[in-house]
């Protein structure tokens, strides 16, 4: 077995061993298998009960705020809570889907939050960045991967889902009030997030010279969260490839974003002494930070621990195989779209090229990100991982889409609705 394939099985094994049954993990769906495609790509991380912790969770946040606000949105980036802002996603992502009906989406993420909310993705692109950077929680930010990928072929939005994130909505919809996107944007910007910075300065206690050069920073991250801010669309994605472009315009600007942050930091860095680079090297969670949020982190790393650890190549082969047959159920597609051989060959190598994203899109980071500048370099080259991933996928999308008609193209991008409710 190649070892790309038993990475890749790996991530399989540590989620599909773990379920007791496709009927509890909710994985009853006519096209793609599992509920958690987004959860592979979080390696596997979580047990029966962490999944069942997230979903009460996601599930609590939507009876207690079933109509979103645009001020909603600005307490869970002020807060630098991973958890608030995962439960703000679930809801926004849900507030259009199905009409707001559903329990859960199939394209939902490890922590219950999603990477596509409506026509948006990775809505707190800034706030996850900020927070694995200088805060050393990452969960936000390395929860995207091949999951998101997925459900950008796979759309789980109806063209009437859309419409609820729309800054006009059209009257008559019966959907629970959903947040524009720009509504959605408007809450992770720099201005909201500047009291987490300033706690930065505040631990490395810094003289005037250091000081001068963390203003330089601070300006640095303003003026990325303008960039990041500047990638949100103004309008509908409603093809595949279309929605691969959205995700390579907001993947662009967050590299552009850490381009430039990058100097002004290793420059501040630079200037501390070692007792101020060991503060601010100590993981800055949030006092208020549940323990619930806490456990999820402990099996995210025990899982990424058992990740990396030697495992049965038979085993990881057969998980392999049957992840393949729940999530790209060729005979029935092919049957659906009415491909022939040629049509089903291209739609085996986007089946291959995304599934090849899955080991290079781990959800584990770098055990040696130890500082600041040295996770943000990690998070450059995870973008850069991504940005690879979006265009070979596009690319092999845009290859299939050629051999169709346009008949059959609507037929395809149904089928991601069609999930909902199985």
């Amino acid at each position: 077995m190649p070892k790309s394939r038993l990475g890749m099985a790996v991530v399989a094994l540590v989620v599909l061993g773990a379920l007791p049954s496709a009927a509890e993990a909710g994985l009853r769906l006519r096209v793609g298998g599992p509920v958690g495609v987004a959860r592979f790509a979080m390696a596997g991380m979580l047990s029966v009960a962490g999944l069942r912790h997230a979903r009460m969770a996601a599930r609590h946040s939507r009876v207690r705020m079933a109509a979103l606000r645009p001020q909603d949105l600005r307490p869970a980036a002020e807060s630098i809570r991973p958890s608030e802002r995962a439960q703000l996603t679930a809801v926004a992502a849900l507030a259009g889907w199905q009409g707001g009906r559903a329990a859960q989406g199939w394209w939902q993420h490890a922590d219950g939050s999603y990477g596509w909310v409506g026509p948006l993705f990775w809505p707190f692109a800034y706030s996850d960045l900020y927070d694995y950077a200088l805060l050393s929680d990452g969960s936000g930010f390395w929860a995207y991967g091949y999951g998101d990928l997925y459900a950008a072929i796979f759309s789980p939005y109806a063209a009437s889902d859309l419409s609820a994130f729309a800054a006009e909505r059209p009257a008559g919809r019966r959907h629970r009030k959903a947040p524009s996107v720009q509504e959605l944007c408007g809450g992770d910007t720099g201005e909201t997030t500047g009291l987490p910075l300033e706690r930065i300065g505040r631990v490395a206690a810094a003289n005037e010279a250091q000081r001068t050069a963390f203003d330089e920073l601070a300006s640095a991250w303003t003026s990325a969260s303008d960039t990041i801010r500047a990638s949100c669309p103004t309008q509908a994605a409603t093809t595949a490839l279309e929605r691969l472009a959205a995700m390579q315009s907001r993947v662009d600007a967050m590299l552009s974003a850490v381009e430039a942050v990058q100097p002004p930091l290793q420059k501040f860095y630079d200037l501390l002494s070692d007792e101020q680079k060991a503060r601010l090297n100590a993981p800055q969670r949030d006092r208020r930070a549940n323990a619930a949020a806490a456990k999820l982190k402990e099996m995210q790393d025990a899982a990424c621990q058992a990740s990396r650890e030697p495992q049965d190549e038979q085993q990881a082969e057969k998980q392999y195989r049957q992840l393949v047959a729940q999530q790209w159920p060729l005979d029935y597609i092919a049957a659906s779209l009415k491909l022939n051989d040629t049509e089903r060959a291209a739609l085996e190598l986007v089946q291959d090229t995304t599934m090849g994203t899955m080991e290079a899109l781990s959800a584990c980071p770098p055990r040696d990100a130890l500082t600041p500048p040295a996770r943000l370099k990690a998070a450059k080259t995870r973008l850069e991982a991504m940005r690879e991933a979006i265009g070979s996928v596009n690319d092999a999308v845009d290859d299939f889409h050629w051999y169709l008609s346009d008949e059959q193209k609507t037929q395809f991008e149904g089928l991601g609705p069609k999930k909902r409710g199985l």
